[in-house]
């Protein structure tokens, strides 16, 4: 097989490509999030319909199963989104409410360098991670496991483990993680009718509220996917205020 670095770095090629090339209008979608600590034995649970404008993540969504109506951010996170690129995010959590806010970039090529028979040496492809197959990887479907370098920075978020769709050869399921913190976002992907979308994501961190410090596990499962060509809401088919 080709090195770790350069598979990673072929597959998040690939990824890019089939993301811009195959990108929908509009995502039309129910989520099913749930929302739990632990520690403080308290659930809740959050049902939404949504729809949501691709291109500035603007969405409409109604509480299931005829609740109150509300407009903004796709809930949780737009089913949209190749975590490879770059993206700022931020994070609240309590047992009534997850607002998790991502402002995405659009994605780039990596220079993939021809193959040389003259090189006789090679140096990592990353200077910030250090990619390595895990031990089920194959040929067909590259699992690959990343470490961050001390030239990575501790607050964001990376990605350490990556598990290619033998069909597809997009990622079929991405965790990121901080490089000092606690925050884990686990995201599955499936290609439906083209579009390559979250299906299922997980987000784990610690909470503090006063002298209070607790584990909040939310989890999202993502269905009833439609891609209209048009909007599906009148407030989706002009530019957001």
């Amino acid at each position: 097989m080709i090195s770790a670095d350069v598979a990673l770095a072929n597959l998040m090629n690939r990824t890019a490509s089939a993301y811009v090339q195959n990108a929908p209008a509009f995502i039309v979608y129910r989520e099913h999030t749930h929302v739990g600590a632990a520690s403080l034995g308290r659930t809740q649970d959050i049902d939404r319909s949504v729809k949501v404008r691709q291109a500035d993540n603007y969405a409409v969504m109604q509480d299931l199963p005829q609740g109150a109506e509300r407009t903004g951010q796709a809930f949780p996170i737009i089913p949209y989104f190749d975590p490879f690129t770059q993206f700022s995010f931020s994070w609240f959590a309590n047992m009534k409410r997850v607002d998790i806010t991502i402002q995405r970039t659009p994605p780039g090529l990596l220079p993939i360098p021809a193959a040389d028979p003259s090189v006789d040496a090679l140096v990592p492809y990353f200077s910030f991670w250090v990619p390595a197959y895990a031990p089920d990887s194959t040929v067909a479907r590259a699992d690959i496991l990343i470490t961050p370098t001390p030239l990575y920075s501790a607050d964001s978020l990376y990605p350490a483990h990556v598990t290619e769709d033998p069909r597809s050869h997009l990622p079929a399921h991405i965790e990121m993680r901080t490089a000092n913190g606690d925050e884990i976002i686990t995201l599955d992907y499936q290609v439906l009718q083209n579009h390559w979308v979250i299906t299922h994501g997980t987000f784990t961190s610690r909470q503090h509220v006063g002298p209070l410090s607790f584990q909040v596990v939310s989890d999202t499962t993502y269905d009833q996917f439609a891609f209209p060509a048009t909007a599906p809401d009148p407030r989706l088919a002009v530019s957001s205020p």
